[in-house]
C-alpha cells in the first residue's frame, strides 16, 4: 500500500478542508460500482484507500478485468465509472445518448506498455522494426531476432485477450491483422509476470504500472522477477539511437514509443458518487498518487519552494 506517512499528509489534508456532505447519496457519500482494467488494479487500489479514508461514508466497490469487459460492463448500465487507457468511441457516445445518457471522459495519467523478459535473458534492447517483425510473425525464434542467440522460439505473453495491453501493441504493429501463434493470454498482469520469471525465452506484455512503484510491496516483488526491454524508435525526437525503457521520465518526454493516455470515464447522474471520485482521480491528491506510483499524471503535480540567500 501507499507509503504511510504520504496517505496521513493526504489524509490531514483533506479532513482540514472539511467541506462535504457526511450522509446520503452525494458526491462525497453513497456507493459507486466501477470497472477498471487489471492493468490499473495497483493505483486504483490505493486511490479507493485513500479516497475512503478521507470520506467515511464513501464505499466504492471495484471490479478488475479486461478493458473489453469494462467496457460491455459500461454498456450494460452495471457499473457508473471505468477506468481504462482510450475514450469511448463514437459509436458508444451513440449508444449512451440513445439511452440519453452523457458519459464524461476525464484523462487521468499517460501510461506505458512494458516489455519484460526474464531476469537470465541478456537481450534487452530492441528495435521499433524487430519489434513490428515479432508481431507480425515474421520472427518466431530468438536467434532471428538477435543473431546467435540460443534462447529457442519466442512466446509472446499477454494479461488477457481483450486487456488494453492487447489492444495497445495490435493497433501499434497490426492494426489489420491478427497476433501470430507465437502469441497467447493468461488472465492478469501478475500472471504473466510469473511465467515470464520461469521461461527465459518469453516476452511479457504488462502495464508500467506493475513495476513502477518502489514503495509498493507487490511492484518491489514484481521488479525483481522480470526486467524490462529498452527500445530504440528511428522517430523519436529527442534521440533516435538511444535505447529507452518504459520508464516515467521516458513517459513524460514522449522518447518511449508504447504510450497511452488513461481514462476515468463516468456514466452516472452528475453530483453523485461517481462525480466526486472522478474529481478526486483528475485533482491534487489523486494526481499526486499517481505520479508517484510510476506513471505520468495528466497534470503533472507542481512542487514549489523557495529559494533564499
Amino acid at each position: 500500500m501507499l507509503n504511510k506517512l504520504l496517505i496521513v499528509l493526504l489524509v490531514i489534508t483533506a479532513v482540514s478542508c472539511g467541506n462535504y456532505d457526511r450522509s446520503g447519496e452525494s458526491i462525497s457519500s453513497g456507493q459507486l460500482k466501477i470497472g477498471v482494467d487489471d492493468s490499473y488494479s495497483l493505483m486504483i487500489d490505493s486511490q479507493i484507500f485513500v479516497y475512503e479514508q478521507i470520506y467515511k461514508k464513501a464505499k466504492i466497490n471495484p471490479t478488475y478485468m479486461p478493458e473489453g469487459d469494462v467496457i460491455q460492463a459500461l454498456l450494460n448500465d452495471s457499473i457508473q465509472a471505468a477506468i481504462i487507457s482510450r475514450p469511448l468511441s463514437d459509436q458508444e457516445m451513440e449508444f449512451f445518448k440513445s439511452k440519453q445518457k452523457v458519459p464524461e471522459s476525464t484523462k487521468i495519467a499517460v501510461d506505458g506498455v512494458a516489455l519484460v523478459v526474464n531476469p537470465n535473458n541478456p537481450d534487452t534492447v530492441l528495435t521499433m522494426d524487430q519489434l513490428a517483425e515479432i508481431f507480425k510473425g515474421i520472427d518466431t525464434t530468438w536467434s532471428q531476432v538477435v543473431e546467435g542467440s540460443n534462447l529457442g522460439n519466442l512466446r509472446i505473453v499477454f494479461d488477457n485477450n481483450k486487456s488494453c495491453n492487447e489492444r495497445t501493441l495490435r493497433e501499434k504493429f497490426i492494426p489489420n491483422g491478427q497476433f501470430p501463434s507465437t502469441c497467447f493470454a493468461v488472465h492478469s498482469n501478475e500472471e504473466v509476470i510469473n511465467y515470464v520469471s520461469q521461461n527465459p525465452n518469453a516476452i511479457g506484455i504488462i502495464s508500467v504500472s506493475w513495476i513502477s512503484d518502489r514503495d509498493e510491496p507487490k511492484s518491489v516483488e514484481m521488479m525483481k522477477k522480470v526486467k524490462a526491454i529498452r527500445i530504440i524508435d528511428p522517430s523519436n525526437k529527442v534521440d533516435p539511437q538511444m535505447a529507452r525503457g518504459p520508464f516515467q521520465a521516458y513517459i513524460f518526454d514522449e522518447s518511449y514509443p508504447l504510450r497511452r493516455d488513461v481514462y476515468a470515464i463516468r456514466t452516472g447522474l452528475r453530483g453523485t458518487l461517481g462525480t466526486g471520485f472522478v474529481s478526486h482521480l483528475a485533482g491534487e491528491k489523486g494526481q499526486l498518487i499517481i505520479h508517484k506510483m510510476g506513471m505520468v499524471a495528466a497534470n503533472s503535480p507542481v512542487r514549489t519552494i523557495r529559494i533564499t540567500e
